[in-house]
């Protein structure tokens, strides 16, 4: 409670304010990018600790409609839980071309079931596309620069209209992810970026998924801890952590959304 008091206290956490959808709230200017940065390092002290919910709740209430939710679909957990204080909240999906079937269908049975805007970002090129211009399989030759084009920029796009987004990067996921703030300034895309999840475990997703029968990437029952674009993605060995099984061939952890 004293934590709750003190953020309210700083015009960090709405207290009984305007929901999400309230005209009053929609402000199509962005925000300078030197006052966001503050409001992100004000707000990653105050809400550490913090439960995921009211996390959530700050950042619905701070940014309003230029707040988005950012989704792989391996599960539907951060969609399900912003919009349970931000009903109606946009969730991007970058639809790379490259995506296993599971995952495409867990973002039409949330698209389907929960009260959210699902948006799906394609890159600029078809898969075939991209073939012609810089050769086939770029994923096994340059998994860098198939990021980029596919996954990078595409969010670049998406993002642009947003001044803040919440992801569901977790600390337990692998060890380049240990120290993700639940909330942070992205200096690169001059964004907040909100990580409401990421002092959850494993047994805490568990849960939530089986409180609220969230829709599940069926391929997380079939030993993939992971899921990304299915050139990229094996399934994950005894004893790995759950990114292991991403880009397992290179020197790669990441695809440059996180970064």
């Amino acid at each position: 409670m004293t934590r709750l008091l003190s953020a309210t206290g700083l015009g960090l956490v709405g207290s009984g304010g305007p929901k999400l959808t309230d005209p009053a709230r929609r402000d199509p200017a962005r925000r300078d990018p030197a006052e966001l940065r503050a409001l992100a390092e004000r707000a990653g002290r105050e809400l550490e600790g913090a439960p995921a919910l009211e996390i959530a709740r700050w950042a619905a209430d701070t940014f309003g409609d230029r707040f988005c939710v950012t989704s792989s679909m391996a599960d539907a957990v951060l969609a399900h839980l912003v919009s349970r204080v931000a009903p109606g909240v946009d969730v991007v999906f970058l639809d790379t071309g490259l995506h296993f079937p599971e995952t495409l269908r867990v973002r039409d049975e949330v698209a389907r079931r929960l009260p959210v805007n699902v948006r799906s970002i394609r890159p600029r090129q078809t898969v075939g596309q991209q073939d012609g211009e810089y050769g086939p399989r770029l994923f096994n030759r340059s998994p860098d620069d198939c990021c980029q084009l596919r996954k990078v920029e595409p969010l670049e796009r998406a993002l642009s209209g947003y001044d803040a987004w919440a992801a569901g990067l977790r600390r337990d996921e692998s060890p380049t992810r240990a120290n993700t703030p639940v909330v942070t300034f992205d200096p690169r895309r001059g964004k907040v970026k909100v990580n409401p999840i990421a002092a959850w475990s494993q047994a805490d997703v568990d849960s939530y998924i089986s409180r609220y029968d969230i829709p599940v990437n069926e391929l997380l029952g079939r030993g993939y801890g992971s899921i990304g674009c299915w050139p990229c993605t094996r399934r994950t060995k005894a004893g790995e952590d759950p990114r292991s099984g991403r880009w397992a061939m290179f020197e790669k952890t990441e695809c440059g959304l996180h970064l």
